[in-house]
């Protein structure tokens, strides 16, 4: 029986209705768990932000016009002093380095203004961002693992209180290596919370209810998080206490343990069957609804408790590539994800780099990702899911594609085209969280998402330094996120629409990839 099982289980759960008191409350608590993974990302805008500065001399110890004599041609060097001079402030011809250190401005105190993260250190800062994405690399590769053995519940709790404790301690580091080490246990916390969130609430919903709590529910709060972030750093100028106040949102969901149950449909494929009865009992309880004398049972042909092999096996990465439409499922997600994840974290980090003024451009951003939610789920019932994918990231590679050629001087010009290019890639974003958690069987599905996280990961590693080579070039960072999306946005016909259709429980019900589509639109 391989299309009757996920049958049977919506089936069991249909009596609940789609939007019951019960559905509602867990959309409504899970998504408040993706509000602080919305801004832990973005943090470096702010904390890791490099503040105007200049050179320190034993002349004075005030900020002075970069020409000035005791201050020199750039942020980097002085000009030399000749000390032989009856007027010592008179510079001499050359420049040496800043060797007494820098002056930095007043209006913000981040990493880099406290260690002197500047010039030959200035490798530093995009280092440190990295290591973030270093730790969302490896709780990708082990959180997926951990949540299919352990449950989705105790990893979800367990990585919400990592990240949070993580961040506290973050605020109280004493030097750059520290902050780094730190920085990578908190990316950990960041990205397994987020996945577990994500499939725990959607392996307790129904499609619709699935589809509102994905892109309206962890996607927008996921957005109203990273809104968050410059209304907080705009009040909190200091990095240390901005780390402390962002620490707080995910210490204050730990209560709710009591609340959030099990995910039935891992109870099932790890064989307790009890466990997951009386989910749906207290569900129907909570809805006011009576529920059924016996609500699974092998008899009513339930193949996740039926199977002696797909009982309680444990299923690891190499399961992912056991069959063949797995492996090509996996192929193309590696890459689509990784793309997207590169593109969307490059612009979202980048907004410090626009010209004007840093909290609104971060807050337009933030925006800008909110539209693409909403826009997200009004279409995503009426095109097919590899359409969509291939769309948004058609219209995201071009326009980034096309800010080459506007003019060095029309600064708005190539800001609006930015944010544009930046709505595509959100869209996309948070979509292939959705595409893919259809995709994949309940069996392996959080180990293929964090497969596919982790691919993500090594994109978002590479981000910071893509951002880096800004400095050289301004358009160059742009054309590399363009063509890649392009690229991405033709592979992502090649996967099977999953629009209607029930979730996989087995690998053996893992759809096929559409070779024939990709074809013939090409």
């Amino acid at each position: 029986m391989s299309s009757e099982t996920c049958k049977d289980f919506d089936r069991a759960m249909a009596f609940l209705g789609e939007y019951g008191r019960f559905q509602i409350l867990i959309m409504v608590l899970l998504s408040l768990t993706a509000v602080p993974c919305g801004y832990m990302g973005v943090l470096a805008v702010f904390v890791a932000d490099t503040p105007a500065h200049r050179c320190r001399t034993w002349l004075n110890s005030t900020l002075r016009d970069p020409h000035g004599v005791d201050s020199g041609p750039d942020s980097c060097y002085r000009y030399k002093v000749d000390t032989n001079r009856s007027e010592p402030g008179e510079p001499s011809n050359g420049t040496d380095r800043c060797v007494d250190g820098w002056l930095f401005s007043t209006e913000s105190y981040t990493i880099v203004s406290e260690w002197g993260l500047v010039c030959e250190n200035a490798w530093k800062v995009p280092f440190s961002t990295s290591m973030f994405f270093v730790g969302v690399l490896f709780g990708s590769l082990v959180g997926g693992q951990l949540s299919d053995r352990f449950g989705r519940k105790r990893v979800l709790f367990f990585t919400i209180a990592l990240q949070s404790v993580t961040t506290l301690i973050q605020a109280t580091s004493v030097n750059w290596v520290m902050f780094c080490a730190l920085n990578c246990l908190r990316g950990v916390g960041q990205v397994s919370t987020y996945i577990s969130s994500l499939i725990l609430g959607s392996e307790m919903l129904c499609e619709s209810a699935r589809i509102t709590y994905s892109l309206l529910g962890q996607c927008l709060a996921f957005s109203i998080g990273y809104a968050l972030l410059p209304l907080f750093a705009y009040f909190i100028r200091g990095w240390r206490l901005l780390l402390v106040a962002s620490a707080i949102p995910g210490l204050l969901f730990i209560p709710t343990w009591r609340v959030i149950p099990e995910s039935p449909r891992w109870l099932l494929q790890r064989g307790r069957v009890k466990e997951a009865d009386m989910v749906m009992r207290q569900a129907a309880k909570m809805n006011r609804i009576q529920a059924s004398e016996i609500m699974f049972s092998p008899g009513e042909g339930t193949e996740l408790v039926q199977k002696p092999r797909e009982d309680k096996q444990m299923y690891t990465f190499m399961d992912l590539i056991s069959s063949a439409n797995l492996r090509n499922i996996t192929g193309l997600g590696v890459f689509i994800w990784l793309t997207i994840t590169l593109v969307f974290y490059g612009l979202s980090l980048n907004t410090s780099n626009l010209k004007g003024n840093i909290y609104l451009n971060c807050l337009v951003s933030a925006a800008t990702d909110t539209v693409a939610n909403v826009s997200t789920w009004l279409l995503i019932r009426r095109v097919p899911r590899p359409a969509l994918l291939f769309l948004t990231l058609m219209f995201s590679g071009i326009t980034l594609l096309v800010v080459k050629i506007v003019p060095g001087d029309m600064n708005t010009t190539f800001q609006v085209l930015v944010l544009v290019g930046k709505l595509g890639v959100s869209v996309a974003y948070s979509f292939t969280f959705v595409f893919f958690t259809e995709l994949y069987p309940t069996v392996v599905r959080n180990t293929g998402l964090g497969i596919l996280s982790t691919a993500g990961c090594i994109g978002t590693i590479v981000c910071p330094y893509v951002i880096y080579i800004g400095i050289y070039s301004k358009i160059l960072p742009y054309i590399i996120f363009g063509s890649v999306s392009i690229i991405a946005a033709i592979l992502s016909l090649l996967l099977p629409d999953t629009r209607n259709c029930k979730f996989p429980d087995l690998i053996s019900e893992t759809k096929p990839i559409q070779w024939y589509v990709a074809v013939s639109v090409i």
